[in-house]
């Protein structure tokens, strides 16, 4: 619940920072998959023979908190794991002072977005599958109520929910409300049914043995309903040889992730093109986010949310002020443990069914910008075909592979274990580096 609290008190204080000094878009600030994805490879390498000294003696580690239960060596890897967060930030401030950021951006034509963010979108399902699988009917009512309202009856306006505002020198009494809480009400209205089922002891979902052990609700640990995060609370981040080779892996890849949500955005909300200051200072926002989780002691850092993104695009509501507002519920919650362990409550069903909706829009997304392409090219077909099998196929056999990289050195084998299993670096570099180089 506080490692929970102090990652949504810096997503809160980076959402602010994005809406306000940085790309200024809609965009809300979650520790995003590239992230998770690097901090899985350093801590599963992180075992606790690995924390050993020089002279191959057991190191004793102490929890770097007086209330805290994680002890030993995860206390260090969690400690190691903030000091790659820590490098990730240092590095995108240094992209996006530099300029790299909007200069990589002004040469992703439609041949390198179409690619990267079907890949996006897909890089989830088998998170998404595994997730519905708790409960297939939980999941399929949200989808059905997401996209009935979003969809079906997205011009439908009710006459009580009145929202009177001049446009265009006309008076509109109403907003198409169900479209613009196609997410929200389906995502409240499921919550009920779980919690109705839940009260008459009705068994409705199905957790594998390693889920149903994290009983958070019959925790007899009680979080405190009032505290502020600080830096160092969980010990001081640790920059050690690895720890630097897997923030510069979380760097990369979020950075690409940023761009393709950058424009994402966009694309969904009709707008123009960013220029390239602004995705320099977007990434230098992300970069001082995730610069405040590594020193709060968070496993991830801080990075523009696709799903929020995809959501802005089913509601159409792109408004600034409510991503504000959102980024100040995420600091309230930051500043009571007690309050954000509720969100653990939350089926993950639910969570399955959201990511379904949400992350279809942005495998849509891409495809629409093969319109503007030659796709009938042998290059252009190629080129596509080539960098989105190759971005499906290697995490897959890195992550059924018995034996993994050994270069002789550990932390360049975890610099490219961690690149080589996000698919939307795979996709993103393949792309730009065949579209940059092939003529044609």
């Amino acid at each position: 619940s506080e490692l929970l609290a102090c990652s949504l008190f810096a997503c809160g204080i980076s959402t602010v920072l994005q809406t306000t000094l940085g790309s200024r878009l809609p965009l809300v600030q979650i520790p995003s998959f590239e992230y998770l994805v690097p901090a899985m490879v350093l801590s599963s390498h992180l075992s606790p023979s690995a924390s050993t000294d020089k002279n191959g003696t057991a190191m004793a580690s102490t929890c770097p908190a007086p209330h805290c239960t994680v002890t030993g060596s995860r206390a260090a890897s969690l400690q190691e794991v903030s000091g790659a967060v820590l490098v990730s930030g240092l590095i995108q401030l240094v992209l996006g002072v530099s300029g790299m950021c909007g200069w990589a951006a002004r040469h992703c034509g439609p041949m390198v977005l179409a690619p990267s963010l079907s890949i996006i979108g897909l890089s989830a399902y088998k998170e998404a599958a595994f997730f519905c699988s708790t409960n297939w009917g939980v999941a399929l009512l949200l989808m059905f109520l997401a996209v009935t309202f979003s969809q079906h009856l997205r011009s439908c306006r009710l006459p009580f929910c009145t929202w009177p505002h001049t446009r265009e020198g006309s008076t509109e009494p109403s907003v198409p409300t169900l479209r613009t809480f196609s997410v929200l009400l389906p995502f409240a209205a499921v919550c009920i049914v779980c919690a109705i089922l839940s009260c008459f002891h009705i068994p409705w979902e199905s957790l594998d043995l390693a889920i149903a052990e994290l009983s958070w609700a019959n925790s007899t640990f009680h979080a405190p309903w009032v505290r502020i995060p600080y830096a160092g609370e969980w010990g001081w981040p640790l920059l050690t040889p690895r720890a630097l080779a897997v923030g510069v892996a979380m760097a990369i890849g979020c950075s690409m992730n940023s761009v393709g949500c950058y424009v994402l955005c966009g694309r969904l909300l009709r707008a123009s093109r960013l220029p390239t200051h602004a995705c320099n200072r977007g990434l230098c926002m992300e970069g001082l986010g995730s610069l405040l989780a590594g020193l709060l002691g968070t496993p991830g850092g801080t990075a523009s949310s696709i799903a929020n993104t995809c959501a802005t695009g089913l509601t159409q509501a792109g408004s600034r002020l409510s991503v504000q507002v959102s980024a100040l519920a995420c600091v309230v919650l930051g500043m009571s443990p007690r309050l954000a362990g509720l969100l653990s409550s939350i089926p993950l069903a639910v969570h399955g069914g959201v990511l379904c909706v949400t992350y279809a829009v942005a495998v849509g997304t891409g495809i629409s910008y093969f319109q503007y392409a030659d796709i009938d090219s042998g290059r252009n077909i190629f080129i596509v075909g080539f960098a989105m099998f190759m971005a499906l196929l290697v995490p897959r056999w890195f992550s059924a592979a018995l034996t993994h990289l050994a270069t002789g050195w550990v932390p360049l084998d975890l610099l490219f274990l961690s690149l080589l299993m996000v698919p939307v670096f795979l996709t993103g570099f393949l792309s730009f580096f065949l579209e940059n180089t092939v003529s044609g």
